[in-house]
């Protein structure tokens, strides 16, 4: 596979790719506009079943060009067929977006009742990044939902999915020190921040190249394929720095983290570089992109299989969360299905919407 391929397929990682189904009889009736910087656009089947989906997509990296006008999502199509109405926001903002996209979903949540007037029932369905703001807008505003899905979601609190980036830096930057092309401090530095998403993809993959055993033991560590592996680590490298960015300053540290499952463990936590979060960042992550387990609505969640983003170890954190919060009813997780990241076909999609309005 080609470097600029495989760094294409990196950055996509996080976005939803879904097969379209067949167009629903007769177009539907699209209307769209701008609510405080966020894009919006709302489809209406002909044939509308009198439900609203508000569509949440995931991770976009800041910077990357925007579509003019908004394209729909590539499971629009699927969900039209089935007779919902879907409204989706582009976000005032591109990168870790969580905080704004729920504030930017509510806002359009809120225009869409106004041009549907009798909406029976209103879901919330998100993909990877959008799946973290579907939970939490279902924890937040349980009141204004019949419940929703989370497919293919980082479904993690802020803070914990921070520390697991952080760790796939600082594993890296231990057993690859001063790898050409890349910054003498490491990837959790600054300057790994300034570099391109080409730079650091391609520094990234030569130095794993170049040992490959310790290459195969980080992969097994971090439960992604030795292929696949330098798009998760700069995928990773990207989104934390763009989180810091956003929080002002690394969000989390590691001064007190014991780390194992990276061979001599012992040799590992006394080497590995520390560091110290900035408070106010962690005060962002903690407050902004707080998870707490404690969902109140139907939420049904569903992965596939051989994910290199969401991998097991995530998977298995938001059920936790909502068993230790007693959450009623609880998440309901259906079987993986399909492949990769957000692998999922329209009527996948339709039938984990249906599994959440389905009684337990």
């Amino acid at each position: 596979m080609r470097p600029r391929f495989r760094l294409a397929l990196a950055v996509a990682l996080l976005l939803p790719h879904t097969l379209l189904s067949a167009a629903p009889a007769g177009p539907p009736r699209t209307s769209s506009g701008e609510l405080q910087g966020a894009r919006w656009r709302l489809d209406v089947p002909t044939g509308w079943n009198g439900e609203l989906v508000m569509l949440a997509h995931g991770y976009e990296p800041v910077g990357a060009p925007r579509q003019s006008p908004m394209p729909a999502n590539d499971s629009t199509a699927g969900l039209l067929a089935a007779g919902y109405a879907v409204a989706q926001s582009a976000y005032a903002s591109q990168g870790w977006a969580v905080a704004d996209a729920i504030d930017d979903m509510e806002r359009l949540r809120v225009h869409a009742l106004s041009e549907l007037k009798d909406v029976r029932r209103t879901w919330i369905l998100g993909f990877s990044m959008g799946g973290a703001v579907a939970i939490a807008t279902l924890e937040r505003l349980p009141q204004r939902y019949s419940g929703g899905v989370s497919l293919c979601g980082a479904n993690l609190p802020g803070e914990q999915l921070a520390s697991d980036l952080l760790t796939t830096l600082v594993a890296f930057d231990y057993f690859f020190p001063e790898a050409e092309g890349l910054p003498r401090q490491g990837l959790v530095s600054a300057d790994a921040a300034a570099l391109s998403q080409m730079a650091l993809y391609q520094g990234i993959a030569a130095a794993l190249q170049s040992r490959p055993a310790v290459a195969a033991q980080l992969a097994t560590r971090l439960q992604v394929s030795a292929e696949a592996l330098p798009g998760t680590i700069s995928l990773h490298a990207m989104i934390l720095h763009e989180l810091a960015t956003r929080a002002g300053g690394m969000p989390v540290g590691n001064l007190r983290t014991v780390y194992r499952g990276f061979g001599d463990d012992k040799a590992f936590n006394a080497g590995v570089q520390r560091h110290a979060p900035v408070a106010l960042a962690q005060r962002y992550v903690r407050g902004k992109l707080t998870l707490t387990g404690a969902v109140k609505r139907p939420l049904v969640i569903q992965f596939n299989n051989n994910d290199p983003s969401i991998v097991p170890r995530m998977q298995a954190v938001y059920p936790q969360l909502a068993e230790r919060a007693g959450a009623t009813p609880s998440p309901r997780v259906l079987p993986a299905v399909g492949e990769g990241h957000c692998g999922f076909v329209d009527s996948q999609v339709v039938e984990a919407l249906k599994a959440a309005a389905a009684p337990l």
